[in-house]
């Protein structure tokens, strides 16, 4: 059973998340500030957490570093704030997803159960599948129904930072950073051609992606 800690100032939602959570089989701690949040991560590390930003006592940004620094568990930050700068300073601090409220619980719960598949540690999937292709980053080959699908040197770097954090948002300006450099980080443009050239060749309908998922505005995602 995994053991999740909701943190957040709200009552009705704690409480809503509390029973949504219970009643799918997952353990629930809660915290109602930031002070709590960073006392019950040290003293038992959980399999994931839900951080507010917005606490009483502490700024947000600040607890999810402090919840960084203590383990390698998945956080998905549940905020009002729906500014792109808000997202990506979230996630460039370590969150590993960003969900705006109100949310759907269906969304948040597909979110959990993405984040959740993650191997420990943060390791890498050996051999990642992206649909009826399996992904061998070693020998840097994708081999699907048909055979070998060829991928160029930048599409496959591009896949390799998306498959490293299977369920993990992964912001567009750290591709952008890690694949042409830091004085690219504003060329979205650049994702968007190769992202859509890579759906091409590994999704069942490029046009619906279900591995290859794009969050407008913030970054890319690997869904197994």
């Amino acid at each position: 059973m995994s053991e999740i800690l909701v943190v957040d100032d709200e009552p009705a939602l704690l409480r809503t998340l509390r029973i949504n959570l219970s009643a799918r089989h997952y353990a629930v701690r809660t915290a109602a500030s930031g002070g709590e949040a960073l006392d019950r991560a040290a003293h038992t590390a959980p399999d994931a957490v839900l951080l507010d930003l917005g606490l009483p006592d502490l700024d947000g940004m600040d607890v999810l570093r402090g919840l960084r620094t203590r383990g390698t568990m998945p956080i998905i930050v549940l905020s009002g704030r729906s500014g792109a700068a808000d997202k990506v300073g979230a996630l460039d601090a370590g969150a590993d997803d960003y969900l705006v409220k109100p949310f759907l619980m269906d969304e948040l719960l597909a979110r959990l159960r993405a984040v959740l598949r993650r191997p420990p540690g943060g390791a890498p999937l050996v051999r990642p599948v992206i649909g009826e292709f399996t992904v061998d980053l070693a020998a840097t080959t994708v081999t699907g129904p048909r055979g070998p699908v060829r991928l160029t040197p930048t599409e496959w770097r591009i896949l390799a930072l998306l498959l490293a954090s299977p369920g993990r948002l992964v912001p567009g300006r750290q591709i952008l950073r890690e694949v042409w450099g830091p004085e690219q980080e504003g060329r979205g443009n650049y994702l968007r051609v190769y992202l859509a050239g890579l759906r091409r060749k590994l999704e069942r309908d490029p046009t619906r992606p279900r591995h290859l998922i794009t969050e407008p505005g913030i970054g890319y995602r690997y869904e197994p």
